[in-house]
């Protein structure tokens, strides 16, 4: 599988003359006028939209991209074949997954010799059973060159399992249910729909979301019945406002479906008896502006973690008999102004919280009778650690994954009532590695505004020279999604050469609290690109980085703020790489058409209101290129992203090209088989991980 991979990486690699010869492919300029407020914005590449992906024309010129960023790049052909077999070699070919006990069974995850995708596997939880295989997804997957298992969920009675593929890359699922004791697939499916599966009690009725066609957003809630016609499915909820996004799941303690519909800053639950799958879902608590909520059951009560009068969450008790009255509800854990609550888990005699507080995370455990609180303490200067599946609820084990930049993955289970832990599983790392070669920091760079923006770092101390070594940065800023400091074995490629990594924990995520997402949002946006601008001319000034050795990058959101600094500072940085980037943001934000779009009013701003539009024009990266230098760039996307969709990047790269006026070379790389989240074969999303390095350890001097 490697060598066949390796050998599609380059083009065989041209001669200095060749290279100089290249000419990248150009669009034909075609002025589509775009008027809005009185004002017209003129799109030069509005023609390269095509939603059905089979414009010859469009097609033809994607291709010529691919061809010219191989040629391009097929200099640095050795190199990629080098770093694909190092990022490759670091990796299990056989790995295993610590088995999780629900429902009498142990439940696991295998990685086999040469397999791109896992098999999942049971075996009973009392006796000396032989594991079975669940779903083998290198067998589903054959035949279709993408390929991702989005969901699977096994009936209450053990028999049925009932799981979500996406074979084109879209997050576009079809259901397919198989009989576990018969080893057969059921005849029915279920397409159009997105991952999410929540069986009832009676082991023969499940409900699915399904998605609008055009604009890809989950919005009604579906009954299916085993060995009934789907076209017969009964809709048991639809929602009709276009900003929100509806999903389905059962409590743990498996008496509730639970229908969920949220935007970006607003909550609703609705119930359904699981006992009684007919039965009319209830509302636990009407939508109010403002007002977000997550629940956990427990029997006879509903903690509740909600942002109702605290700004950064607390935890309430609310018993069954009194839902949708939460002024009866009972206050477990009172809002405290510098501690983010992100998430909670219930046992039996213990509560769990995940709290964010100077801007790391840890895990609090609170008794249940005494209300006593003690953290589970961790010692490094940058980390993550979130809580893993739970499912058994009388226990006073915890589960959970801990991980920083110097420390592979490492699952713990931690005895709540003894404070002992027990070390489950760390990843494997094969190679070189050894922690000790590797320091991690956490700093502040003071922005513009005198706020003090947290930064991670982690470099190798023998190679660390103050002020000579390139500098690698990403950040991403959005939705209030806190970027975690995890260990990533392919950041050694880096480090191992000399670079120092970090990552910018700018406005717009929760790292400081609700207030620092406030900060980076709608009107406040800006301050997420001007962080990330400060925080790197600081790191180079205190000597983590090498002027014109400073390389950034950023994906989707983060492909936002990697296309404003390619504007507002292009000469930081020597290069920059901008994965599915989201960059025309105001012909975007005026199409509700476009999967998404009306979803994200409430993080960006509504364009058709003149303050949002002004607000938009000072920033959106694709209304703001200009004749300058720009530096060295690669762009990523796929065909089939429907998340950032493939015109947006490719209509970009365009116009930096017709606006460059230095030496900076501007590649895109289309996948012409995968959407957002890339290739779903485990070594094939090496090849894009070999390019994007290759094309960064091309720019420094002596390879670093």
């Amino acid at each position: 599988m490697i060598s066949l991979i390796v050998s599609m990486i380059g083009c065989g690699g041209q001669s200095e003359d060749e290279l100089s010869s290249i000419a990248p492919p150009i669009a034909e300029s075609r002025a589509v006028p775009l008027t809005i407020h009185d004002e017209t914005r003129i799109d030069n590449y509005f023609w390269l939209r095509d939603d059905t992906r089979s414009d010859s024309e469009v097609l033809a010129l994607l291709k010529a991209e691919n061809r010219y960023t191989e040629a391009v790049m097929s200099r640095t052909e050795a190199l990629q074949i080098q770093l694909f077999n190092e990022l490759a070699g670091r990796l299990q070919s056989e790995d295993d997954t610590v088995p999780i006990r629900r429902g009498g069974y142990l439940y696991h995850r295998e990685y086999r010799a040469g397999g791109e995708h896992p098999v999942y596997l049971r075996q009973p939880a009392d006796g000396d059973g032989e594991p079975e295989v669940l779903l083998d997804v290198n067998k589903l997957s054959r035949g279709f060159e993408y390929y991702e298992l989005g969901n699977w969920v096994v009936s209450p009675d053990n028999d049925l399992i009932a799981y979500a593929e996406d074979t084109v890359s879209r997050r576009e699922y079809t259901i397919r249910v198989k009989s576990l004791t018969e080893s057969q697939t059921l005849p029915e499916r279920i397409e159009g729909v997105e991952s999410d599966i929540a069986w009832a009690n009676d082991n023969k009725t499940f409900f699915y979301v399904v998605k609008d066609p055009q604009t890809l957003l989950p919005y009604q809630v579906w009954r299916h019945e085993i060995g009934t016609d789907p076209g017969s499915d009964v809709l048991v909820y639809e929602e009709s406002d276009p900003k929100f996004y509806t999903s389905v799941y059962k409590t743990r303690t498996g008496a509730f479906i639970v229908i969920a519909i949220n935007s970006t800053d607003v909550s609703e639950i609705r119930l359904i008896d699981a006992d009684d799958p007919g039965s009319e879902p209830h509302v636990f608590v009407s939508r109010r502006q403002g007002n977000e909520y997550r629940i956990r059951h427990v029997p006879g009560a509903f903690y509740v973690l909600t942002n109702w009068n605290a700004e950064n969450f607390r935890l309430l008790r609310a018993e069954e008999g009194s839902l949708g009255l939460p002024r009866e509800w009972q206050e477990v854990l009172a809002h405290r102004s510098d501690v983010l609550i992100q998430d909670m888990e219930v046992f039996a005699d213990y509560i769990v919280v995940s709290e964010r507080t100077g801007g790391v995370t840890q895990l609090n455990v609170i008794d249940r009778d005494t209300g006593q609180q003690h953290p589970i303490d961790f010692h490094d200067p940058a980390y993550s650690v979130r809580l893993h599946t739970n499912p058994e609820f009388d226990t006073t084990r915890l589960r959970f994954v801990y991980s920083s930049l110097t420390t592979p993955e490492s699952e713990i289970e931690y005895d709540m009532a003894t404070g002992a832990s027990v070390l489950l599983k760390q990843d494997q790392v094969l190679g070189e590695f050894r922690r000790d070669n590797y320091r991690s920091e956490r700093v502040e760079i003071t922005a513009r505004d005198g706020t003090r923006v947290p930064v991670s770092l982690v470099y190798r101390t023998d190679l660390r020279q103050p002020g000579k070594n390139p500098l690698y940065i990403t950040g991403y800023g959005a939705y209030g999604i806190s970027m975690q400091p995890t260990f990533n074995p392919l950041r050694l490629s880096l480090l191992d050469r000399g670079f120092v990594y970090a990552i910018a924990h700018v406005r717009g995520g929760q790292e400081r609290g609700r207030s620092w997402y406030e900060q980076g949002k709608l009107q406040h946006k800006r301050n997420t690109f001007w962080d990330f601008i400060d925080v790197t001319r600081g790191l180079v000034d205190r000597g983590y980085g090498a002027p014109g050795q400073v390389f950034a990058a950023g994906g989707s959101a983060g492909g936002l703020l990697m296309g404003v600094i390619a504007n507002e500072a292009p000469e930081l940085y020597q290069g920059i790489i901008a994965r599915v980037p989201f960059v025309d943001v105001i012909t975007t934000m005026l199409d509700d058409s476009i999967p998404l779009t009306t979803g994200e009013y409430s993080e960006w701003g509504d364009p058709r209101e003149k303050s949002a539009y002004d607000y938009m024009k000072q920033y959106s990266p694709y209304d703001r290129v200009r004749q300058q230098a720009y530096p060295h760039m690669l762009v990523t996307t796929g065909l089939w992203d429907s998340q950032v969709q493939y015109f947006e990047p490719i209509k970009w790269v365009q116009k930096l090209r017709a606006h460059n006026t230095g030496d900076g070379e501007i590649l895109i790389h289309i996948d012409m088989t995968t959407g957002h989240d890339g290739a779903s074969a485990r070594y094939q999303r090496y090849r894009i991980d070999a390019l994007e390095y290759a094309f960064v350890l091309d720019q420094v001097p002596a390879g670093g």
